[in-house]
């Protein structure tokens, strides 16, 4: 995928920090223990591959191995309750998304854990915007109303993909959809390394995935963004409109990442952790390549980014109950 070729080609070296003061981080720094970071997402989509790359810059900065393994399954959720009940030790960590902090526990009748009660934040990660996209072979479409006005012309409708059911690729384009009065059958995949070929075989109409899923497949043109949900147009491409100026108000949503840690980790770890993840989040040369792979790389506290889950739930309970996307 395009976001591993972008982001992945980075070598920026990140200065080595000071000794780490718990025990458990400090055999860390002899190299006897690598910090698990758990992907509860199949390899080769977004939120894997930023993962790795922090992984990388973190090893360099934490002086021991940060190590990413992949738990995919139950739309994150398998992944994320291996970190729920590990050992609050800060040497397994969890990569989540909005879905897993701020959705699932609307989406799902029965949840492993607690997203509020057994985990804590250890900072943001990244964002990136929503953008519809379709094959450029497969539908003539140039613009979004131009898609709109075909879509409304099928009469059994049309067909469009997403990385799973309740996931913010789906609940997105439900709310699209409806506001569009657009007859859509949804198709979920297991992540947008599904996704893209689907859409590239017109398997599926159209999808309103994450842009750092289809960057670089829309600048070589085998891809057709018609708008992105960020509130302006993203500065490599220029040319995508945002979901206002294509004709489609209020209609702004972004993706967020952020690293998680199981309840009962000391803050002194969390601090550490967190310390670590800014380290990357603030080099200019990696803000840079993160843009260039369709995603903004975040710095907050653990506090920011609790807050951010807390403000964004009350707004994915309303979108899940409208859509009525149940995961079980």
């Amino acid at each position: 995928m395009t976001l591993r070729r972008s982001l992945l080609r980075a070598t920026l070296a990140v200065p080595a920090a000071a000794a780490l003061c718990t025990p458990a981080l400090a055999q860390g720094l002899a190299g006897q223990r690598p910090i698990r970071l758990i992907v509860p997402y199949p390899p080769g989509g977004s939120t894997d591959v930023i993962s790795r790359l922090y992984a990388e810059r973190m090893s360099a900065s934490l002086g021991q191995p940060v190590v990413v393994e992949n738990r995919a399954g139950a739309s994150g959720n398998l992944g994320t309750d291996t970190v729920a009940k590990a050992a609050p030790d800060g040497l397994t960590i969890g990569a989540v998304t909005a879905s897993i902090m701020a959705i699932n526990q609307f989406l799902f009748r029965s949840m492993p854990f607690d997203t509020e009660k057994d985990l804590v934040p250890i900072g943001l990660a990244w964002e990136t915007p929503n953008v519809a996209v379709l094959s450029p072979e497969k539908n003539p479409s140039k613009t979004l109303a131009e898609f709109i006005d075909w879509a409304k012309k099928k009469p059994d409708g049309i067909t469009y993909g997403s990385t799973g059911i309740g996931q913010t690729t789906h609940l997105s384009s439900s709310m699209l959809f409806s506001r569009t009065g657009v007859k859509a059958t949804h198709v979920p995949y297991r992540g947008a390394a599904q996704t893209v070929p689907a859409l590239l075989a017109g398997d599926v109409d159209i999808a309103l995935d994450n842009l750092a899923s289809h960057i670089g497949l829309i600048q070589e043109g085998r891809m057709r963004g018609l708008a992105v949900t960020g509130a302006t147009r993203w500065p490599t491409l220029p040319n995508i409109p945002t979901m206002a100026e294509a004709g489609i108000p209020d209609f702004v949503i972004t993706v967020w990442g952020a690293f998680v840690a199981p309840a009962g980790t000391p803050p002194a770890i969390i601090e550490r952790l967190n310390g670590a993840m800014r380290q990357v989040a603030q080099d200019e040369a990696m803000q840079k390549r993160f843009i260039q792979g369709g995603a903004l790389a975040l710095s907050s506290t653990a506090e920011e980014a609790a807050a951010r889950a807390n403000r964004e739930r009350p707004m994915w309970k309303q979108v899940v109950q409208a859509s009525g996307a149940r995961a079980d």
